[in-house]
């Protein structure tokens, strides 16, 4: 559990750093970046839940 919320603010904080980097330099690289990895944080995320939900309605 410590893993996962340890790769998710890494994810959500390299995301941020690339929007800052594009709102600095301008290159459309950094938005893509940042786009992408907020899009792979999301996922993981609801992915990691659905999965506790599924772990709940099991017991």
């Amino acid at each position: 559990m410590a893993v996962f919320r340890a790769l998710m603010l890494l994810m959500l904080v390299a995301s941020g750093i690339s929007f800052v980097l594009y709102a600095t330099t301008g290159q459309m690289r950094y938005r893509r970046l940042g786009l992408t990895l907020l899009t792979w944080t999301l996922a993981a995320g609801f992915v990691f839940f659905a999965v506790l939900i599924a772990e709940r309605l099991m017991e």
